[in-house]
Order: C-alpha cells, then structure tokens, then sequence
C-alpha cells in the first residue's frame, strides 16, 4: 500500500493503493468490492462526479490515472451502491484537511539526508511517554504541535532518556484526543502539523539521540468521523461492511469497529500501516494499543481470536525481517508470556510488553496510607516478575497515560489527593520512580513525572512547566537515576543487565535490598536497598557480594533533591567477610524513611585487592 513516487509510463498502471504520484499525473486505487461504479473527484476536476470515473480491476479495486492531478490538490472517492452515493475520504490518505474533510494528494519525498540513526541496544532504552497536544503549547489556547515538541527536545536530552513513544499521532476526530480514537490511519494528525511536520520531529529527533517509537491502535477503529464505516454500502446486521466484523466479534469496548482479522484486504491494510511508519517516517518502534482486543473478543480466553493473533504474528515477523533491531512493544497487561515469545513458538512475536506484573504491584505498596499494609511480598514479586527469563520483554513504570487517568491520578496525588507535593508524595513517588530505573526491565516515564505532575491526565491540559524550576531538585533525582540506570559514569553497568537477585526482604521492617548485574563483578555489582517505612536505620545490615569499599553512587534522601528531604548521613561502606542473607560479605548502612541507596565497587578494584581486603576482614 505503498504511495511513493513511481516513474512509469503514465499508461502502465502503478502499484500502490489510494493517491499514487508519478511523472505525468496521480494514479488511484481504491479497493470497494460492493460499487457499482467508483469515481475520484478533487481540486484537478472541481469535484466534478463525471470527470474521472475509475476502471474496475480484479479483487475488488478501481483503478483511474488522472493527468490534471498533483500534490497539494484536495479529493475524495464517489462510491455508487444501487441508488445511493457515498463520498468518501481515501482510506490510504497520508493527509486530510481534517478527520471529516478531504484527503490531500501528498508527496512522500522528503530530504533524509544525513539520518543514519541507529537504535540504542533494547536494554540501554529509557522510554519518555508522551501526548503532543499537551506536552509544550505555545499558547493556553492552542494545541501542542511536533514543533512545539522539537523545542523541548533539548529538555529531554539534559534528563537523559533516550527514546520518545508518542500518544497515537494518526488522524483523530477533532483536534482534541488522546488519540485512541483513530479516524484514518494513514494519515497523521493535521493539528500536529501532518506528515512533514512528523517527518521533520523525526528526523531532529534522530539527530538528538532519540528512538521515536509510535503508538498504534488496530483493535479499533474510530468510533466517530469514520469513512471506513460501510464504505461502499455493503454490510450485514447493519454493522460496518467491508472493513469490519459483520457479527458479534465486532463489539469492543469502544463500540462494533473491530476490523476483520480474517480478510485478507483487510489484514494487508493494517500490516502495510505499521510498515508505513517505519518506511516512510523512519520511526524506531510501534507500541500496540491493547492487544488484548486483538487476540480476543471481550477480554477473556474462552473468546479468543486466532485471526487476530496470526496478523500480529505477521506484521512483527515482517518487521523483524526488514527492520532487524526495531522494537514491538504490545500492550496486553495479562502477564501472558506468549506476547514475547516468537512466532515459531507459538508466540505473537513482540519484543517487549507493558508489565501489569511491575507497574500494580509496585502503585499498590507506594501508595498504602499505612506502612503495616505494605506488603514486600508484592515488591519481591514485581523486581523478579520477567517473560521467558528476558529483562527487555517488559517495560516497567509508575505512571502511563492509563495509570494516571480513568479514575486514577498521578502517583503523588495517589498518595495524598489533598497535598500531591508534600513530603509523603516526594518520598514516596520517588521511591517507586527508583525502582524503576533500578529493577531489570526497560524502564518508562509519563510526561512531567519528572517534576513531580500533580492531579491526573487531561487532553485539554498542558503539563505544568512551572514545576519544572518549582522542584528543580526532584527532575535531578530523575536524572541522576537515569544517568545510573545507562552506566553512563561506568560504575552500575549491572542496571543494564539481565539478572536480578533478591537477597533481603525484612517484612518486619519493610525493607527490601537486591542484587542487580550483567557479568559480575566491580563496576558491574550494582545492591539495591530500598526502605519503604517511615523509619529511618542507623546500622541496618544487608549482605553484599564482595568485601572491600562499595560506593554510595545513590541517596534518594539528598537534601539537594528537594529541601523537604533530611540529607540523611549515608555514606560509603566496607564490607567485611562476614556472610549474610546468603552473600559473601556484608555492612551495615544508615537508610532514611522512604528512601532507595545505590552502592557499586569502582571497576578499576582489582579481584586480588577485594581478596586480600576479605583476608583481613
């Protein structure tokens, strides 16, 4: 379904579907297998019916090569079913005036030149999740736009993340949405600036360092400004038509617009749309809006979907194949491992998943008003949850924007609705943020979590940049966790690793501490240990995997993170050969209430001085 610029001889037909150009004019193909007659009106015929009537090819597609056509002009297909007519925005349009107006012949040529950018290794990634229309308006009345965004760009850098998953960017009924409500899938949102303002964040996002992963939405279609719907007035029960289920296997949380998995026109169409964003706007990843809808009709195994299943299983094959080293994440939230697994294993193939297993558990302990209801069963559980034994087939985190809407609100405001920025809320929301960046997985942060976002998501709201400088001291809490998490001083390699070890877990006292690595050894070891009561330790004991001086790369109680916090004294410890919680050697740290300590050992400390230091006890 490809519109690229062909160079044919006008005569030839041109392959592709919807508005192709080429050197004498525009070709178009449209498939509507039920009309009686199909013709293409537009800004080149003065949407004249009779002007360019489209020839009927095999499959269900008609076929017209307009000379008068170029970029930029406006149009639509007249669809002819018995004595009704249907005017219809092209379905494969890569832009439209807007969700209900007309589609816009688009020149897919753009200047790449010097975009050799190359994804960071899945287990370097740091996810930024965010929606364009509110993360950086110009104005209150306006809307966020990918320039308004490029700007910020800079921002994000100085925070450290590495990879940017933006909210749905396809066309959406108004100007207005999260973006779950995609009216025309092709094309990108014009209120965003359309698809070269896309390619143009693309491309600067690229040459800033950024992965650009998009989200998509195939479980659903709109429900609203929907040409899609009945498009050449074909359907059954009065559902869809071609493009959708006809029975019950419609019906979806969001209305009877579930796509027909088992058409091949229609599987074509959405595996050529996740193709289109890594083909023509470079992207690095998609990440699949509920795949649970997917793979079932109403959320349960006994309604299961196998057609949907086996086109997830073909696009992420395909992707796989042409885009070695892109990323598929779904988001399913049922702790099913077969998400990640491969095809040949029965798997759908994705790369990665939203952990339901990390982000509830974790939300649940954090949020308790009362230490005695922490339960440190649930943080074990959470740190050591994995799928198919591969730290990168989950992205983990406290806030999405799922888990800070519909009813729940950002995590400070979780923990206390009347003062979203108290000490409570920094202590607390802090230490779930640690963990994040410190447990194995691909860690993922929501728009102004970083500056403590009070309240919950709304498309209308910009995030307040105001607390960007209000708790300066909590987005370098962030920062330096993600400095940490990438190894990029050399000393917690570990955080990038597969392997997590939890040693201790103190259900009396609520405190948990954990063994992070890659290979072992100093600049490698990373302990964790992290106190979720209100008390603070002074000589609190933990094991740790080798003797010698460990490091505190971490204290999440620093007064410069925020003037609230006590500068707890923890410091540096020596860690004799005294075995303890199953560990070689162990010492004993000063922990403040709520807070997360970070040790690693220099990765210049030599095996035979940890040794000799182990001797002399």
């Amino acid at each position: 379904m490809s519109n690229s610029t062909v160079d044919e001889h006008p005569r030839s037909r041109v392959a592709g579907m919807g508005a192709i150009t080429h050197q004498a004019g525009v070709a178009f193909r449209v498939w509507a297998p039920h009309a009686d007659a199909v013709s293409v009106i537009g800004t080149f015929n003065s949407f004249t019916e009779t002007s360019h009537p489209m020839e009927k090819e095999g499959e269900g597609k008609w076929y017209v090569d307009v000379r008068e056509a170029t970029v930029g002009h406006e149009y639509r297909f007249l669809v002819t079913n018995g004595e009704r007519k249907f005017s219809q925005i092209d379905p494969c349009a890569r832009q439209v005036t807007n969700s209900v107006g007309n589609g816009v012949i688009h020149d897919p040529n753009f200047d790449w030149e010097g975009d050799n950018f190359s994804m960071q290794a899945w287990n370097e990634l740091v996810i930024y999740e965010l929606h364009v229309g509110t993360f950086n308006r110009k104005a209150d009345d306006s809307i966020g736009t990918f320039n308004s965004l490029s700007i910020k760009l800079e921002y994000l850098k100085r925070l450290g993340v590495n990879a940017i998953q933006l909210m749905p960017c396809a066309e959406f009924a108004g100007d207005v949405s999260w973006g779950y409500n995609p009216a025309h899938i092709y094309a990108i949102e014009t209120a965003y600036g359309g698809p070269d303002g896309f390619r143009q964040f693309v491309k600067r996002a690229h040459q800033e360092g950024f992965a650009v992963i998009m989200d998509v939405v195939y479980n659903h279609f709109g429900p609203s400004d929907l040409d899609l719907w009945q498009f050449d007035g074909w359907s059954e029960n009065n559902k869809g038509g071609i493009y959708f289920y006809n029975d019950h296997r419609s019906k979806t949380p969001w209305g009877d617009t579930r796509p027909d998995y088992g058409r091949g026109e229609v599987r074509s169409f959405i595996r050529n749309n996740a193709m289109m964003w890594l083909d023509e706007y470079r992207v690095d990843g998609l990440r699949y809006d509920m795949t649970l809808y997917i793979r079932s009709i109403d959320g349960a195994s006994s309604s299961s979907l196998p057609d949907g299943w086996g086109l997830v299983q073909w696009i992420n094959r395909d992707i796989r194949k042409s885009h070695p080293g892109k990323i598929t994440i779904a988001e399913d939230l049922q702790n099913n491992a077969y998400l990640t697994k491969p095809d040949s294993e029965g798997g759908a193939g994705f790369a990665s998943q939203w952990d339901a297993g990390f982000v509830h558990p974790i939300r649940d302990v954090i949020t308790q008003p009362d230490d005695n209801s922490r339960d440190m069963e649930k943080i074990y559980g959470a740190l050591t949850h994995s799928y198919n034994l591969e730290s990168t087939q989950r992205v983990i985190y406290t806030e999405s924007h799922d888990e800070v809407a519909n009813g729940k609100a950002r995590v400070p405001a979780e923990i206390d609705p009347s003062d979203s920025t108290n000490w409570y809320a920094q202590k607390r929301s802090t230490l779930g943020a640690a963990l994040v960046f410190t447990a194995a997985g691909i860690p993922m942060l929501f728009q102004g979590q970083e500056f403590l976002q009070g309240g919950w998501f709304q498309d209308t709201e910009e995030i307040d940049w105001q607390n960007r400088k209000t708790f300066r001291g909590i987005l370098w809490l962030y920062a330096d966790l993600i400095g940490l998490r990438l190894n990029r001083d050399g000393s917690t390699r570990g955080l990038t690793g597969n392997s997590t070890h939890v040693h201790h877990v103190n259900h009396h006292n609520k405190v948990v501490a954990f063994h992070r690595f890659l290979n072992g050894g100093p600049g490698d070891d990373v302990i964790v240990l992290a106190n979720f009561s209100i008390d603070r330790f002074d000589e609190y004991q933990i094991g740790l995997p080798h003797g010698g001086t460990w490091k505190l790369r971490f204290n999440s109680d620093w007064s410069g993170y925020s003037k609230d916090f006590s500068d707890c004294p923890s410091c540096d410890v020596f860690a004799t050969k005294q075995p303890y919680d199953g560990m070689l050697a162990s010492a004993k740290v000063i922990v403040a209430p709520y807070s997360v300590l970070i040790f690693s050992q220099d990765p210049n400390i030599a095996s035979f001085d940890l040794k000799n230091r182990e001797s002399k006890g």
